[in-house]
């Protein structure tokens, strides 16, 4: 295709749920539903934009580029947080900690439950973020799980076969022990899927019990040692192109991070380097 006849810049609805206000297909319907408006007239579906069109979403602009590029956050979860964005009990949630944006908002790639610990990704992006957790993006989560009760060959090799549960038949691509003694042993086990509580129903399914899970891996993407339990880190434009193909996605190719951009990210990251504080022994 020549330069002339090439489409002109992007999708509407792409550069939308790039910015976090939601997944492509929600954007298609808040086009359809006249929401959205290009340089001050209502949007159609499958129109064309470019960094210089003022584009409005329910009555407010969208970001300048230098503003709207994809970020990715990487959080060790803590136990006793949940994924939610408000609790009408008031425990804390997973987004307490994180940092805010100017615009758009953090997207949860996924949950984990309220006992349930580890890694946990966010981002801005919502096609990214619908393409991370897609059945179809076949990514694998591997978790280490503490596990009290017998646990032999047999039970193992069902579990890798498959076992049927109330939303159909799951299964561990993997299961290796990792230490532990009697009745309480550490395996790292592999999911391919998100379903709710999968890890922990899998277990109980054969009559034992799970005293603690964390999620250590999602795809190629490890907890760093340095991020501590409650910390968080920002990936690089590097790192997200590469999460990019993992979701099956093209790399985003975005723009160098500006000074500001890598100043602040390197604080971040020598905050993490920073040991804990120590507790002063009590007197007497």
């Amino acid at each position: 295709m020549s330069e002339e006849t090439a489409p002109r810049g992007e999708k509407l609805q792409k550069v939308l749920a790039r910015a976090g206000l939601g997944s492509r297909r929600e954007m298609e319907r808040a086009i359809e539903a006249g929401r959205v408006t290009v340089n001050g007239q209502v949007a159609e579906l499958g129109e064309r934009v470019t960094t210089e069109d003022h584009i409005e979403f329910d009555g407010r602009r969208l970001p300048a580029a230098e503003e709207n590029r994809c970020r990715v956050i990487l959080y060790n979860k803590p136990v006793g947080e949940i994924c939610s964005r408000h609790d009408p009990e008031g425990r804390p949630t997973v987004y307490d900690r994180l940092p805010r944006l100017r615009s758009g908002r953090w997207i949860s790639v996924g949950r984990l439950d309220f006992n349930t610990s580890g890694l946990l990704l966010f981002t801005n992006s919502g096609e990214l973020a619908n393409k991370l957790m897609h059945p179809s993006s076949v990514i694998d989560r591997e978790y280490l799980v503490r596990i009290q009760g017998s646990v032999d060959d047999e039970m193992k090799q069902r579990l890798l076969d498959g076992v049927l549960l109330e939303d159909g038949v799951a299964r561990f691509t993997d299961i290796v022990e990792s230490g532990g003694e009697g009745n309480n042993r550490w395996f790292y086990c592999v999911v391919m899927e998100g379903r709710n509580r999968e890890v922990r129903r899998l277990w109980e399914s054969q009559g034992v019990r799970v005293s603690r899970l964390k999620r250590v891996r999602y795809g190629s993407v490890f907890i760093p040692s340095n991020v501590r339990v409650g910390q968080w880190i920002e990936m690089e434009p590097k790192e997200i192109d590469d999460l990019c193909v993992t979701a099956g996605m093209p790399k985003l190719g975005q723009r160098p991070l500006t000074q500001a951009e890598r100043q602040n990210l390197q604080r971040q990251r020598r905050k993490l380097r920073k040991p804990p504080a120590r507790r002063k022994p009590s007197k007497g």
